[in-house]
Order: structure tokens, then C-alpha cells, then sequence
């Protein structure tokens, strides 16, 4: 009985999809407008997989740490991370393009 345990548990495992898959993956893009006052910034971006979108657009988002938006400005190129938290997408990460 133990061995079956084991053995389910093992196939489990090998069937379960890695944990980069579900993680965010950078995303480029251009600051189109920062609304400091609320938190949230403009992006035109291309497809976002992680997210369903499989084609690009401009978007509004949500950013998870306000300061983030003092290290961009409208026609800065991004890349950055994005998530649904909560039904609202939020970058979690953002960084000029090098």
C-alpha cells in the first residue's frame, strides 16, 4: 500500500509542469503615460503569454511598488513582468531595455 502511495505521488510529480513555466516572463515594451497619483502606467507591449494575451497592445497596469514609476518616463523601452492580481494586471517588475 505504501509503495503504491509512493509510487502515485511519484508520477504526480514528474506530471506536474515546472515552476518557471508558471512564473512571469519579461515582457518589452514602451511607457506610453505614468499616473503616479494612482499607481498605474501605460504600455504598449507585445504578447504576454503568461498572462493570455497572444497578441500585442497598449495597456493600462497596476504596479505593485510606486517607486518603480520614478524610474521611467513616457517613451522610455521596458521590459517588465506582469500578473493578474485579483482581476487587475499588475507589473511586478520593470526595468529600462538595455
Amino acid at each position: 500500500m505504501i509503495q503504491t502511495l509512493a509510487a502515485a505521488i511519484f508520477v504526480l510529480g514528474l506530471m506536474a509542469p515546472p515552476v518557471h513555466a508558471q512564473g512571469a516572463t519579461a515582457v518589452k515594451g514602451e511607457v506610453k503615460k505614468i499616473d503616479e497619483s494612482a499607481g498605474k502606467v501605460t504600455l504598449k507591449h507585445g504578447p504576454i503569454k503568461s498572462l493570455g494575451m497572444d497578441e500585442g497592445m497598449t495597456m493600462v497596469f497596476r504596479v505593485k511598488d510606486p517607486a518603480m514609476l520614478k524610474q521611467v518616463k513616457v517613451g522610455d523601452n521596458v521590459e517588465f513582468e506582469a500578473e493578474n492580481a485579483g482581476g487587475a494586471y499588475t507589473v511586478t517588475k520593470m526595468q529600462k531595455a538595455k
